[in-house]
């Protein structure tokens, strides 16, 4: 998949073409540039970075060494000197744009490393959700693998997910189980989003294999798993948070899905210096 269609549209943005004296009179002389860690983070998104300056017509294999760092984690002061320089008005075109793609996917890939951290030696996967920035969802899924976790659906259809207003239009949980095996996807698993402990035995006797325990207290996640079958999944989900994190690490649990892993990423910094040479 190439990164520049949806590039251009960003830089766009910008309005940069609006102003032709100003992009006409930028000098061009080389500059040296260094990217500045400012804060401790794992660095996820290097490819949105290198697209962003290839779509003003850098050269990709000016940047590539930059792709050794994708996912490494850094302290704060560390700097990535680059190993050529850049026209001067490239960088300081592709700059903003550049460092907004990468501290959005490091943030993501940091802040899911954290999670992950914390639950490995539980064998409890971290998934993501859907709840993701329209424009960024490749972005945000990718930067939560870049930091240890797995990827939910990428979209609506490639795994069938009973939810409430499924239940509530389409007959009940079995109006909505029906519903979406009629569908006639061979492959397609199907997920039910289950509330209590009545409903989780309805799952269990409609033959459900993967259940989604929604904003089960610890407790009831507890009383849930003396329930679980031979080959089924247990998910959790619902306002967990990486606080409380450790109060879910409960045997039987297979994954905790987090939906503030992609909305409420707690932000890295970064800067891009430059110098003419």
């Amino acid at each position: 998949m190439s990164l520049i269609p949806q590039i251009k549209t960003w830089l766009d943005e910008d309005d940069i073409q609006r102003n032709f004296h100003y992009t006409k009179s930028l000098p061009t002389h080389a500059v040296s540039l260094e990217l500045k860690i400012k804060s401790p983070l794992v660095l996820a998104g290097v490819d949105y970075f290198i697209a962003t300056f290839n779509s003003l017509g850098i050269d990709v294999e000016d940047l590539l060494f930059l792709r050794q760092f994708e996912g490494k984690s850094f302290a704060s002061g560390e700097v990535i000197t680059f190993k050529k320089a850049l026209p001067f008005a490239h960088a300081v075109t592709g700059e903003r744009l550049a460092l907004n793609l990468l501290q959005h996917g490091s943030s993501v890939a940091t802040y899911t490393r954290a999670h992950v951290e914390l639950a490995k030696k539980y064998q409890i996967k971290i998934l993501d959700t859907r709840k993701t920035t329209p424009g960024l969802r490749a972005l945000e899924k990718y930067s939560v693998r870049v930091g240890g976790g797995f990827n939910h659906r990428l979209g609506q259809t490639d795994v069938w997910m009973i939810k409430d207003n499924h239940k509530s239009s389409l007959g009940g949980l079995k109006g909505a189980l029906d519903f979406f095996k009629g569908q006639g996807a061979f492959y397609n698993n199907i997920i039910a989003e289950i509330h209590d402990l009545k409903e989780l035995d309805e799952a269990i006797e409609l033959g459900v294999t993967h259940v989604m325990l929604d904003n089960f207290t610890p407790a009831k996640i507890e009383e849930a798993v003396k329930l679980k079958k031979t080959g089924m999944v247990y998910e959790v989900s619902g306002g967990l948070k990486l606080s409380t994190l450790q109060d879910y690490f409960i045997l039987g649990v297979d994954a905790l899905s987090i939906g503030a892993l992609t909305h409420s990423a707690p932000r890295v910094d970064l800067s891009l210096k430059y110098k003419a040479i």
